[in-house]
């Protein structure tokens, strides 16, 4: 593969070196000013789920009663800054004591931040969204969704699994929803030896915001919130 240096072009060269490090700078301002804005939020609750869900559909009004309700048990919620679940995660928070923080991605559809936040923090690159959403987090919600959601919850389950962040709560809502894909991750993945059956337990199922709000308390009511000396290691090395 050719190196820069070897682009006869000098000034072609000088160019393009020039736009990588710009680059480089644009992607390490972003987790400046999202370790700046979010250094202070927890304990936090990210949630994630479909852009395309609209206020009337049960998952968008489930989805409002449960961050107003982590919002007054004193939990930061973080979402995705965008409609749909997003939307209505940051519509409760905000109704709510608690900060309502939105991790804007610009996309070229779909995407436009809500007006539901406290804590607004704009990203161009999804993987500097994506350590936002998992270091600051005390645990993570995922209402359906989409790849989008898949996305986040795989990210998340790996972190957890190969021992690179924390252990946290993964809680799915909706059991009829997530069902179909359990039972594969049971049926299929894990029995052919490609996870272990136990990273499944990972993961917690329930149907209404209060469970949600109970699974959450009851993870941490023999330990508090607060990282560890050794969980704060762990998230440096996001």
């Amino acid at each position: 593969m050719p190196q820069l240096r070897a682009i006869p072009s000098r000034e072609r060269s000088t160019s393009l070196k020039a736009r990588e490090s710009w680059h480089i700078l644009g992607i390490i301002s972003e987790f400046v000013e999202a370790t700046e804005r979010l250094a202070e939020i927890r304990p936090a609750v990210s949630i994630f789920g479909s852009a395309r869900v609209r206020p009337g559909h049960r998952w968008y009004e489930l989805t409002v009663e449960l961050a107003r309700m982590l919002s007054d048990a004193g939990f930061t919620v973080i979402s995705g800054g965008g409609p749909g679940i997003m939307e209505a995660a940051n519509r409760g928070a905000h109704a709510g004591s608690s900060p309502s923080v939105g991790l804007n991605i610009e996309l070229p559809h779909e995407q436009l931040g809500n007006a539901y936040q406290d804590i607004s923090v704009n990203f161009r690159h999804f993987f500097a969204r994506k350590v936002a959403f998992a270091k600051y987090a005390t645990a993570f919600v995922a209402v359906p969704g989409g790849f989008g959601t898949l996305d986040e919850l795989g990210d998340v389950l790996t972190l957890i699994q190969t021992r690179v962040g924390r252990r946290i709560p993964v809680i799915l809502v909706d059991s009829a929803f997530w069902k179909g894909l359990i039972d594969w991750m049971r049926d299929s993945v894990a029995a052919n030896g490609l996870i272990d059956p136990k990273d499944i337990e990972l993961m917690r199922i329930v149907e209404e915001p209060g469970q949600v709000v109970e699974a959450i308390f009851e993870f941490y009511v023999n330990r508090g919130f607060a990282p560890t000396a050794t969980e704060r290691e762990l998230m440096l090395n996001l």
